[in-house]
């Protein structure tokens, strides 16, 4: 074989992987994986997450001053007349807009009680008496206690609406609502 004056320039051999740093890097691809199907997954449209009982406009209810001559706010309510419809309430519900309200129509003026189970949000509850005066109002209720939050005085109706929203609308004691129905069509 004939060789030149040169000699042929030996490439070094690649140095060898250990089996311990292939391991390793096999571990770290694994870990990889989940990771990056989790960005994918948070990058993806969510579904809207599941905000409870829709609300149900069953009438109009208007808070009126003591002279009942100004009408100083209103709100579409949803009746709660039967003893299971009393019973849930607002149960389950995880929001509820500011002019929304729930109305419970009672068999008959006495003490009211009322608890926030499973309620999960802030409310202002109203006991309003027969002559529809309200006659009692727990404020920023605690939501998922049962702390009873009892009337002062007898009430034959109460109102719940969101926390804070007496004190937004200057709604107090002694001042009136009237409410009607939606006509059923």
């Amino acid at each position: 074989m004939a060789t030149s004056g040169k000699s042929a320039a030996r490439r070094p051999a690649p140095p060898k992987t250990s089996p311990k740093r292939r391991r390793m890097g096999l571990l770290m691809l694994l870990l990889l994986i989940p990771i990056l199907i989790g960005l994918v997954y948070m990058a993806l449209p969510s579904k809207p997450k599941n905000m409870g009982p829709k609300f149900q406009k069953e009438g109009t209810l208007q808070f009126t001053d003591e002279l009942q001559t100004k009408v100083l706010a209103e709100i579409d309510i949803e009746l709660a007349e039967t003893d299971d419809d009393r019973t849930r309430g607002l149960m389950w519900r995880r929001s509820m807009e500011e002019e929304q309200g729930m109305l419970f129509i009672m068999d008959q003026q006495e003490m009211q009680s009322f608890w926030m189970l499973n309620t999960y949000i802030s409310l202002d509850i109203l006991y309003i008496d027969e002559a529809y005066r309200i006659v009692t109002i727990r404020k920023n209720t605690k939501p998922q206690t049962l702390d009873p939050v009892p009337s002062s005085q007898p009430a034959r109706y109460v109102l719940e609406v969101l926390g804070g929203y007496c004190d937004r609308h200057g709604i107090k004691e002694g001042h009136f609502i009237k409410f009607q129905r939606t006509p059923a069509g």
